[in-house]
């Protein structure tokens, strides 16, 4: 068995004296794991950064073995690691990708996203923005999309304000009535209306995050990623 394709590296650990186990998540073959031998080598190592995008080929004896990988750079996204603020979200677009998707199920409309927001990430003015959407889009492949189209309430699409935390509906202003503080908040990036100040996405984050948490999460009996947390308290504290 062998299939070639690019994609994103994600994960990267060492493997015995001289070889690295990676994770890659590729258009095609969605997140698939393999060993590289010679990975933890002098040439190869400073290649196999989370992050980076890779030609890789993968074979196997059998489909459902670890297999082999090997790889060849296209792009380093080093770039990063002068901003913290963007390595911090490229470390959690890296962790909830490994959290949350199958492994070897293709998404390719997510991945085709995911890397345009890698590219994105320290080089574009809103990139933030693009991070939120990212995980709003991540909620919608894996079947825990949120209905932001009209109110759940009126069928009223003005004004929405709130989204239910028990349905993943919208809710207009109007019609939260005694309830609004117990629903979580709407920023029109959200809704797709931009532009967004970074409290705007802040409060979009806690809205994707509870359903992460408490659908996603909850679902695989799992904690959210360190990483992830990590990322909003860093971008709140720059709000």
């Amino acid at each position: 068995m062998d299939w070639r394709d690019e994609g994103a590296l994600l994960f990267v650990r060492g493997h015995g004296e001289s070889a690295a186990i990676i994770e890659v998540f590729t258009a095609g073959h969605g997140r698939h794991a393999g060993i590289v031998r010679g990975g933890a080598s002098r040439k190869v190592a400073p290649v196999l950064q989370p992050g980076a995008q890779l030609d890789v080929t993968w074979r196997g004896r059998l489909e459902d073995h670890l297999g082999t990988f090997t790889v060849e750079p296209l792009r380093s996204r080093t770039g990063v690691l002068g901003d913290r603020l963007a390595l911090a979200g490229m470390n959690a677009v890296c962790a909830l990708l490994r959290f949350a998707l199958p492994e070897r199920e293709a998404h390719p409309e997510l991945y085709s996203a995911t890397i345009h927001l890698l590219d994105a990430l320290g080089q574009e003015h809103d990139w933030v923005l693009a991070y939120l959407r990212w995980e709003l889009m991540l909620l919608e492949e894996l079947g825990y999309g949120l209905d932001l189209s009209r109110c759940a309430l009126t069928g009223s699409r003005d004004d929405l304000a709130y989204v239910s935390p028990k349905s993943g509906r919208a809710v207009a202003r109007g019609a939260a009535g005694e309830w609004a503080d117990r629903l979580l908040p709407l920023p029109v990036c959200l809704l797709g209306q931009g532009p967004a100040s970074t409290e705007d996405v802040s409060e979009g984050l806690r809205t994707t995050g509870y359903f992460l948490e408490h659908r996603i999460a909850h679902d695989l009996h799992r904690n959210l990623p360190e990483a992830r947390r990590r990322f909003v308290e860093l971008l709140a504290r720059q709000g």
